[in-house]
Protein backbone atom coordinates (compact mmCIF):
# COMPACT_ATOMS: atom_id res chain seq x y z
CA UNK A 1 0.00 0.00 0.00
CA UNK A 2 1.12 3.91 -0.32
CA UNK A 3 1.99 5.67 2.23
CA UNK A 4 1.27 9.44 2.99
CA UNK A 5 2.69 11.68 5.19
CA UNK A 6 -0.35 14.77 5.78
CA UNK A 7 0.62 17.76 8.64
CA UNK A 8 -2.14 19.94 9.52
CA UNK A 9 -4.11 16.37 9.44
CA UNK A 10 -6.97 17.14 12.23
CA UNK A 11 -9.31 19.48 10.36
CA UNK A 12 -9.98 21.52 7.24
CA UNK A 13 -8.08 20.16 4.11
CA UNK A 14 -5.85 17.77 5.68
CA UNK A 15 -8.62 16.14 7.31
CA UNK A 16 -10.69 15.96 4.16
CA UNK A 17 -7.53 14.99 1.97
CA UNK A 18 -6.73 12.32 4.46
CA UNK A 19 -9.76 10.69 4.32
CA UNK A 20 -9.86 10.69 0.51
CA UNK A 21 -6.26 8.86 -0.04
CA UNK A 22 -7.58 6.21 2.72
CA UNK A 23 -10.48 5.86 0.45
CA UNK A 24 -8.22 4.83 -2.12
CA UNK A 25 -6.12 2.21 -0.58
CA UNK A 26 -3.80 4.58 1.18
CA UNK A 27 -1.96 4.03 4.48
CA UNK A 28 -1.55 7.36 6.17
CA UNK A 29 0.61 9.14 8.90
CA UNK A 30 -1.39 11.95 10.10
CA UNK A 31 0.13 15.09 12.55
CA UNK A 32 -1.59 18.04 14.46
CA UNK A 33 -1.38 19.69 17.58
CA UNK A 34 -4.97 18.56 19.05
CA UNK A 35 -4.52 15.17 20.11
CA UNK A 36 -8.28 14.65 20.60
CA UNK A 37 -8.98 16.30 17.75
CA UNK A 38 -6.70 14.45 15.08
CA UNK A 39 -7.41 10.96 17.14
CA UNK A 40 -11.25 11.86 15.47
CA UNK A 41 -9.86 12.57 12.16
CA UNK A 42 -7.90 9.30 12.56
CA UNK A 43 -10.53 7.23 13.35
CA UNK A 44 -12.56 8.39 10.54
CA UNK A 45 -9.85 7.95 8.11
CA UNK A 46 -9.69 4.36 9.34
CA UNK A 47 -12.82 3.56 8.99
CA UNK A 48 -11.68 2.55 4.88
CA UNK A 49 -9.68 0.01 6.55
CA UNK A 50 -6.14 1.61 6.10
CA UNK A 51 -3.51 1.33 8.40
CA UNK A 52 -3.81 5.29 10.10
CA UNK A 53 -1.16 6.71 12.20
CA UNK A 54 -2.28 9.19 14.55
CA UNK A 55 1.20 11.28 15.95
CA UNK A 56 0.21 14.41 17.81
CA UNK A 57 2.91 17.15 17.73
CA UNK A 58 4.67 20.59 16.66
CA UNK A 59 5.98 20.27 13.24
CA UNK A 60 8.63 22.90 14.00
CA UNK A 61 10.09 20.41 16.82
CA UNK A 62 12.71 18.44 14.86
CA UNK A 63 11.27 15.28 17.28
CA UNK A 64 8.24 15.17 16.40
CA UNK A 65 9.21 15.35 12.87
CA UNK A 66 11.65 12.44 13.05
CA UNK A 67 8.64 10.09 14.66
CA UNK A 68 6.52 10.81 12.03
CA UNK A 69 8.94 9.94 9.29
CA UNK A 70 9.67 7.08 11.48
CA UNK A 71 6.59 5.71 12.20
CA UNK A 72 6.13 6.22 7.83
CA UNK A 73 9.51 3.56 7.94
CA UNK A 74 7.01 1.26 9.95
CA UNK A 75 4.42 1.32 7.52
CA UNK A 76 6.83 0.64 4.50
CA UNK A 77 7.98 4.04 3.47
CA UNK A 78 6.83 7.52 1.79
CA UNK A 79 5.16 8.13 -1.38
CA UNK A 80 3.45 11.42 -0.83
CA UNK A 81 4.34 13.94 1.96
CA UNK A 82 1.86 16.82 2.25
CA UNK A 83 2.73 19.91 3.97
CA UNK A 84 -0.57 21.17 4.94
CA UNK A 85 -0.04 22.97 8.32
CA UNK A 86 -0.05 26.21 8.76
CA UNK A 87 0.19 29.42 10.76
CA UNK A 88 -1.22 33.00 10.04
CA UNK A 89 1.73 35.01 12.04
CA UNK A 90 -1.26 36.72 14.08
CA UNK A 91 -5.19 35.78 14.70
CA UNK A 92 -6.79 38.07 13.38
CA UNK A 93 -4.74 39.41 10.98
CA UNK A 94 -3.16 42.83 10.84
CA UNK A 95 -1.37 45.27 8.79
CA UNK A 96 2.33 44.95 8.60
CA UNK A 97 3.05 47.92 10.78
CA UNK A 98 1.16 46.00 13.66
CA UNK A 99 2.61 42.69 12.88
CA UNK A 100 4.24 41.06 16.17
CA UNK A 101 8.05 39.81 14.78
CA UNK A 102 7.14 37.19 17.10
CA UNK A 103 4.22 35.83 15.16
CA UNK A 104 5.73 36.60 11.89
CA UNK A 105 8.64 34.19 13.41
CA UNK A 106 6.32 32.10 13.79
CA UNK A 107 4.68 32.02 10.85
CA UNK A 108 7.68 31.65 9.45
CA UNK A 109 8.58 28.69 11.91
CA UNK A 110 5.86 26.22 10.83
CA UNK A 111 4.95 27.44 7.13
CA UNK A 112 8.64 27.18 5.73
CA UNK A 113 11.44 25.94 7.90
CA UNK A 114 9.45 22.82 9.28
CA UNK A 115 7.99 22.13 5.63
CA UNK A 116 11.87 22.22 5.07
CA UNK A 117 12.90 20.24 8.07
CA UNK A 118 10.40 17.40 7.58
CA UNK A 119 11.38 17.24 3.67
CA UNK A 120 14.92 16.42 4.77
CA UNK A 121 14.31 14.15 7.06
CA UNK A 122 11.63 11.87 4.82
CA UNK A 123 13.73 12.32 1.77
CA UNK A 124 15.89 9.30 1.88
CA UNK A 125 12.32 7.30 2.20
CA UNK A 126 10.85 9.58 -0.93
CA UNK A 127 14.36 8.68 -2.33
CA UNK A 128 13.59 5.28 -2.28
CA UNK A 129 10.12 5.20 -3.52
CA UNK A 130 9.61 5.61 -7.40
CA UNK A 131 7.29 8.19 -8.03
CA UNK A 132 7.45 9.84 -4.63
CA UNK A 133 5.89 12.95 -4.71
CA UNK A 134 5.97 16.47 -1.82
CA UNK A 135 3.14 18.58 -1.56
CA UNK A 136 3.08 21.93 -0.24
CA UNK A 137 -0.12 23.77 0.52
CA UNK A 138 0.31 27.33 -0.89
CA UNK A 139 -1.93 30.32 -0.99
CA UNK A 140 -3.18 33.42 -3.13
CA UNK A 141 -1.75 35.43 -0.93
CA UNK A 142 1.61 34.39 -1.57
CA UNK A 143 1.21 35.64 -5.38
CA UNK A 144 -1.06 38.47 -4.92
CA UNK A 145 -0.64 41.73 -2.41
CA UNK A 146 -3.45 41.93 0.05
CA UNK A 147 -3.83 43.97 3.42
CA UNK A 148 -3.09 42.32 6.12
CA UNK A 149 -2.35 38.97 4.63
CA UNK A 150 1.87 40.24 3.65
CA UNK A 151 3.54 38.02 6.83
CA UNK A 152 1.37 35.23 5.76
CA UNK A 153 1.67 35.88 2.43
CA UNK A 154 5.80 36.01 3.09
CA UNK A 155 5.74 32.81 4.40
CA UNK A 156 3.98 31.05 1.70
CA UNK A 157 5.79 32.87 -1.50
CA UNK A 158 8.95 31.41 0.68
CA UNK A 159 7.28 28.10 0.76
CA UNK A 160 6.79 28.27 -2.94
CA UNK A 161 10.45 29.04 -4.17
CA UNK A 162 11.48 26.45 -1.52
CA UNK A 163 9.29 24.03 -3.44
CA UNK A 164 10.42 24.77 -7.06
CA UNK A 165 14.54 25.17 -5.79
CA UNK A 166 13.66 21.11 -4.47
CA UNK A 167 11.57 20.21 -7.94
CA UNK A 168 15.77 21.12 -9.69
CA UNK A 169 17.09 19.50 -7.06
CA UNK A 170 15.10 16.38 -6.59
CA UNK A 171 14.39 15.79 -10.23
CA UNK A 172 13.38 12.16 -9.01
CA UNK A 173 10.30 13.46 -7.31
CA UNK A 174 7.21 15.45 -8.26
CA UNK A 175 7.06 18.73 -5.87
CA UNK A 176 3.65 20.44 -6.71
CA UNK A 177 3.13 23.67 -4.41
CA UNK A 178 -0.76 23.87 -4.68
CA UNK A 179 -2.76 26.87 -3.94
CA UNK A 180 -6.51 25.36 -2.91
CA UNK A 181 -8.90 28.69 -3.35
CA UNK A 182 -10.72 29.92 -0.63
CA UNK A 183 -11.98 27.45 1.93
CA UNK A 184 -14.49 27.61 4.43
CA UNK A 185 -11.62 26.54 7.48
CA UNK A 186 -10.79 27.72 10.86
CA UNK A 187 -7.75 28.97 9.34
CA UNK A 188 -9.59 31.79 7.43
CA UNK A 189 -12.08 32.32 10.31
CA UNK A 190 -9.20 33.22 12.64
CA UNK A 191 -7.65 35.02 10.14
CA UNK A 192 -10.77 37.40 9.03
CA UNK A 193 -13.30 36.60 12.19
CA UNK A 194 -16.05 39.01 10.58
CA UNK A 195 -15.86 38.05 6.93
CA UNK A 196 -18.63 35.49 7.25
CA UNK A 197 -19.48 34.82 3.59
CA UNK A 198 -19.95 31.51 1.96
CA UNK A 199 -17.00 29.63 0.86
CA UNK A 200 -16.61 26.06 -0.28
CA UNK A 201 -15.96 23.20 1.76
CA UNK A 202 -12.33 21.82 2.26
CA UNK A 203 -13.56 18.27 1.04
CA UNK A 204 -14.60 20.28 -2.66
CA UNK A 205 -10.77 20.80 -3.48
CA UNK A 206 -9.53 17.49 -2.58
CA UNK A 207 -10.47 16.47 -6.29
CA UNK A 208 -7.35 19.22 -7.42
CA UNK A 209 -5.05 17.02 -4.85
CA UNK A 210 -5.98 13.42 -6.55
CA UNK A 211 -5.79 14.73 -10.13
CA UNK A 212 -1.95 15.54 -9.51
CA UNK A 213 -1.92 12.10 -8.26
CA UNK A 214 -3.51 10.68 -10.93
CA UNK A 215 -1.70 12.84 -13.90
CA UNK A 216 1.22 13.29 -12.40
CA UNK A 217 2.53 16.27 -14.26
CA UNK A 218 5.42 17.72 -14.21
CA UNK A 219 6.61 20.12 -10.98
CA UNK A 220 5.25 23.48 -10.34
CA UNK A 221 2.88 25.75 -8.81
CA UNK A 222 -0.94 24.61 -9.23
CA UNK A 223 -3.95 26.26 -8.39
CA UNK A 224 -6.91 23.95 -7.53
CA UNK A 225 -9.34 25.80 -9.53
CA UNK A 226 -7.56 25.35 -12.26
CA UNK A 227 -6.88 21.75 -11.96
CA UNK A 228 -10.83 21.28 -11.18
CA UNK A 229 -12.04 23.10 -14.10
CA UNK A 230 -9.44 20.60 -16.22
CA UNK A 231 -11.03 17.64 -14.73
CA UNK A 232 -14.70 18.41 -15.85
Amino acid sequence: MPVAIITGASKGLGRALAGALAGRGWDLVLDARSAEVLARAAAEAGRHGTRVRALAGDVTDAGHRSALVAEAWRLGGCDLLVHNASALGAEPLVELAELPLAGLRRALEVNVVAALGLVREALPLLRARPGAAVVTVSSDAAAEAYGTWGGYGASKAALDQLAAVLAVEEPGLRVWAVDPGDMATDLYAAAVPDDDGPRPEPGSVVPAFLRLLDERPVSGRYAAPALLEGAR
